[in-house]
């Protein structure tokens, strides 16, 4: 178990200033980048940056701000939580990470997914209704882009290709990618088929009521005769230097957020006795380094994982508690649950 890697995800998250005020969009951006720059200094594997096209996040592209984040880093991995797949073209996705790749000395990485949120869709002008096919068709072209040779893909929601390579070639051969799942069976046999890794985005309950998804994805990987990839998860979470310091900072932000989004989809609001029982019993890992290390290693243990990623901003939450968090979970509890691991 010692040989789990540790990544940190965020959105972008519109963030405010020390007097409660919004930060413009291009600040929370350079904040975003010096946050990756602190998880490299502090020894995190991964940093990956959700896609989002609404008002409470600030990263829409990217690939654009991990470039920013990789000429300023040397060893930690660049990644995506999520690419939305469904809402873009798989031929553009590769040539941007391919490109990627190459300005960070082969350290990009994409997970696909079909994205929690749907305002892609109607920007980019797709159908809701086309949902389903429209991943599993991109998904299927994104296979076969990822071999770098010449492709030849019929479909119906994009042009044919016949005999096509696409350019840049990347030094390694490939680009390490993994399919996001939020808990639907057929996501996970899906990306069991198509030989990628997986990510579970656990965002409620107990994460270890996921692990019949695990074994379902082993299975699946067994009857398509591919051999067995890794397994990594996606929860939310923040790190002080107490549990109650973690709560008391975390509680009005990720209430502010969470209720937004529930009032979207038709969910009661979030009430301070519930986020307590999702920390203490449920998918957020939140608390001193001594309480967070303890939750990861339970979350790595029940599930079987080889990677952990924490998605560690939420709302609205201060670019500097969101630093300190960083520190905190590179510097004392990623050595503490390796500790707990061995």
């Amino acid at each position: 178990m010692s040989s789990v890697e540790f990544g940190l995800d965020t959105f972008g998250d519109v963030t405010v200033d020390k007097d409660g005020n919004s930060l413009p969009y291009a600040q929370v951006i350079r904040n975003v980048v010096e946050q990756a720059v602190l998880a490299d200094e502090v020894g995190v594997d991964v940093f990956g940056l959700g896609e989002h096209h609404r008002d409470d996040y600030a990263v829409s592209a990217p690939e654009i701000v991990l470039a920013a984040i990789a000429a300023r880093t040397r060893r930690i991995r660049l990644g995506t939580a999520v690419t939305v797949l469904s809402s873009d073209d798989p031929v553009r996705v590769f040539e941007r990470f391919a490109t990627l790749a190459a300005v960070s000395d082969g350290r990009a990485e994409i997970t696909l997914g079909r994205g929690s949120f749907t305002e892609s869709f109607p920007l980019f002008g797709y159908d809701l209704a086309d949902y389903e096919q429209l991943f599993s068709e991109k998904a299927d072209l994104m296979a076969e882009l990822l071999t770098e040779k010449p492709v030849t893909w019929s479909g119906t929601v994009r042009p044919a290709l016949q005999d096509q390579e696409v350019f840049p070639k990347t030094e390694a051969g490939t680009i390490p990618t993994w399919i996001g799942v939020g808990g639907s069976p057929e996501s996970v046999v899906r990306a069991a088929q198509h030989g990628f890794p997986m990510v579970l985005a656990i965002i409620g309950g107990d994460p270890a009521r996921f692990a019949p998804y695990v074994e379902l994805y082993h299975r699946a990987l067994d009857q398509f005769d591919r051999e067995r990839l890794p397994v990594a998860v996606h929860v939310p979470g923040f790190v002080a230097a107490t549990d109650e310091e973690a709560v008391e900072t975390l509680w009005p932000h990720a209430q502010k957020s969470i209720t937004r989004i529930g009032a979207e989809r038709g969910w009661p609001p979030l009430t301070r006795d519930r986020f307590e029982d999702d920390i203490s019993e449920g998918a957020w890992h939140v608390g001193s380094p001594e309480t967070v290390a303890a939750k990861i290693a339970r979350t790595v243990t029940a599930l079987g994982i080889q990677r952990f990623d924490l998605k560690y901003s939420a709302g609205t939450l201060p670019h500097e508690s969101l630093m300190t968090a960083i520190h905190l979970y590179g510097t004392e509890v990623i050595p503490r649950v390796r500790e707990l691991l061995d």
